[in-house]
């Protein structure tokens, strides 16, 4: 029955897609062809009218936008136009605009882009409307527009559909006109207080100034490979070197990394560069901007993310992270002495920590498991461990540290600044450390960049520097739950262009595969497995695990966090259970979600990177070549959640 109905909605849409082309060759035959028409003049938008009527009651106006409603009745209509600032009413008589004019009107289509040239009025029913004298089909709309464009099953339509989205949700317009006010704020406040703005190079040979893997590409007139930007600071920095003391850049950076609700590979960052000030004068200057821009674009310093109401009229506050480690752990790191000391108290804490980790990668892991999620209103952490700071100038009292913050609001990191270090030999010393990390296995350190190094060497004075995620700065101040509802076009998996072409044909080509597989012999020799347990377990102990089938609702990359996913789940009970798996290496999050998955879900819970992690996914696991292949249990979507195995 469903399948019926779904095929008669497809052969009535294809009816209508046909209906709309012949419109068009009717027209087109006629010689009225609209994609022949270079120009309109427009001499007022929809609210201009709305908001100032009596200027503009009863003079004539020329407005043009996409009809969005139509209502035919007889010798007089109706319809809405959408045009930049909103819709109008636009009465359309066939006395008005003539009866050849008036019977094209009728043959209009919702979606069609239409110029209208009338007078300014109020209908009986008191609303603003437009009484047309003449209109112009400026563009057929050829495709249907969605009756209602929201809801749980279009997000991916309206990410990859973004212009049907700007037209049919006005809340998402509002969000981007809002995004560009946010940038425009931020350029006024910065321009005021003496800041140049500069741009430098996307396409580099290093890829330099914070921990991430780069895109890499190749440039052919060079044969050389080159590296997509991960950061603005060493080009900033050469520039404070050349004398220009105070620079900025808003600009596109990437990093390799996964998708999530606040990650993307390419994203705007915000660095800026100050010489002959520290760290404290960033904090200074941040606060300041954050206020400008929400008071500028908002109209208030308070501002609500999620049902939470955040103050940045009030002083920030301002606390170490050794202080705030053990405020939320109660570990003191101030009587942490030793790298065997800090282990001891990583594995007390079931805080998870690699082999190359040393005790200040410790203290920042302990930061990231019990101190983030705390720091809703607006706070900059100070005085990172020498580690994780390898372009930071140490503080002279403490070198262990660093004069550097991060700025947080809603639990997320919203900058990053610096003292910036400007001594070449301890900068040569750090680049070297970052060289033996990478050689351990973390991809994400920084490389050797002798250029920077020789700026440093002619001389650079102390500055202050820092970097914002303007992304998180737009979700914040436009109530924006993921990141992608920031980004005009976010990042997506490519669809098959192909699909739905040569159906018959793929369909062949599918069983001549299947039948090649069933001869097919695999060579399992070179495939190991793990050996079975030597240890019996009794069959009642066993019995007592619950698997589950569960739906994966969410999938999202823990931050900071290079293995785990955190998935969001319904096990067939009234609440949603949350459960982190470390198989990042083999899927992305947006694979998964909606997919069936095997839990056992009566394990107590566990904490990982300071989150409860309530049962253990299901995969196999196998080692090939000496590489470890994982396979995530899934079955078919039919078994409901929360469907016991036995």
């Amino acid at each position: 029955m469903g399948e019926q109905k779904s095929n008669q909605t497809e052969q009535d849409l294809n009816h209508v897609l046909k209906a709309r082309r012949d419109k068009l060759a009717e027209l087109q035959a006629a010689g009225k062809d609209p994609f022949q028409i270079t120009k309109y003049d427009v001499t007022a938008h929809s609210m201009e009218i709305k908001d100032h009527y009596d200027q503009w009651e009863e003079k004539e106006v020329s407005i043009a936008g996409r009809m969005m409603f139509k209502r035919v009745m007889g010798k007089a209509s109706f319809c809405n136009l959408q045009d930049l600032q909103g819709r109008i009413q636009v009465y359309v008589a066939r006395d008005s605009v003539g009866e050849d004019a008036y019977k094209e009107f009728k043959k209009l289509d919702i979606g069609d882009i239409v110029g209208v040239k009338g007078t300014v009025f109020t209908t009986k029913t008191g609303e603003i409307s437009v009484h047309a004298s003449e209109f112009t089909l400026l563009s057929k709309s050829l495709q249907v527009l969605p009756e209602k464009f929201h809801g749980l099953t279009d997000t991916d339509l309206r990410y990859r559909q973004r212009y049907v989205d700007l037209i049919m949700n006005e809340d998402v317009k509002d969000t981007f006109i809002k995004r560009s006010k946010i940038l425009a704020a931020i350029r006024k406040y910065l321009g005021g207080e003496g800041f140049m703005e500069v741009e430098t190079p996307m396409l580099v040979s290093n890829a330099g100034g914070a921990a991430a893997r780069p895109f890499e590409t190749h440039f052919n007139a060079l044969d050389e490979d080159l590296k997509l930007r991960i950061s603005l600071e060493l080009y900033l920095k050469r520039l404070i070197v050349g004398g220009l003391e105070r620079v900025y850049e808003i600009g596109r950076v990437f990093r390799n990394e996964g998708l999530d609700t606040r990650h993307n590979p390419e994203f705007t960052l915000m660095e800026l560069y100050q010489a002959y000030t520290d760290y404290h004068g960033m904090m200074d200057l941040t606060e300041n901007l954050y206020r400008f821009v929400a008071q500028e674009v908002l109209g208030t310093t308070k501002i609500v993310y999620n049902g939470v109401e955040m103050d940045l009229g009030k002083p920030f506050e301002r606390i170490t992270m050794l202080d705030a480690v053990k405020k939320y752990s109660g570990v003191d790191f101030n009587e942490i002495h030793t790298l065997e000391e800090a282990r001891a108290a990583a594995k007390e804490k079931h805080v998870e920590f690699e082999e190359r980790h040393k005790k200040g990668d410790i203290l920042n892991l302990f930061f990231e498991a019990f101190v983030e999620e705390h720091l809703i209103q607006p706070t900059f952490v100070m005085d990172h461990p020498v580690e994780i700071s390898p372009l930071t100038k140490k503080k002279p009292e403490n070198p262990e540290y660093t004069e550097r913050f991060e700025f947080f609001m809603n639990g997320w990191e919203m900058a990053n600044a610096y003292s910036e270090l400007n001594d070449p030999i301890d900068q040569r010393e750090r680049f070297k450390a970052q060289e033996e990390q990478f050689a351990a296995g973390d991809e994400e350190a920084n490389h050797t960049d002798e250029d920077f190094l020789n700026a440093l060497e002619i001389g650079m004075p102390p500055t202050g520097g820092i970097g914002f995620g303007i992304d998180r700065m737009c979700m914040l101040l436009t109530d924006s739950a993921a990141i992608r509802d920031v980004l005009l076009f976010p990042t997506m998996k490519s669809l098959d262009a192909k699909k739905g072409e040569g159906k018959a044909e793929k369909a062949v080509e599918n069983a001549a595969v299947a039948e090649e597989k069933v001869a097919e012999k695999i060579d399992f020799s070179n495939v190991k497995i793990e050996p079975l347990f030597e240890e019996m377990i009794d069959f009642d102990t066993f019995a007592k695990a619950d698997f589950r089938a569960v739906k994966i609702l969410e999938c999202e990359a823990v931050p900071k966090s290079k293995k785990l996913l955190k998935f969001t789940l319904d096990d067939g009970t009234d609440r949603k259970r949350t459960i982190l798996s470390g198989i990042h290496e083999y899927y992305e999050p947006e694979d998964l979600i909606g997919k069936t998955a095997i839990a056992i879900v009566n394990l107590p819970p566990r904490k990982m990177m300071g989150i409860d992690s309530e049962g253990m996914l299901i995969s196999a696991v196998h080692e090939e070549d000496g590489h470890e292949g994982l396979n995530l249990l899934m079955v078919n979507d039919r078994i409901p959640a929360g469907a016991k195995l036995y």
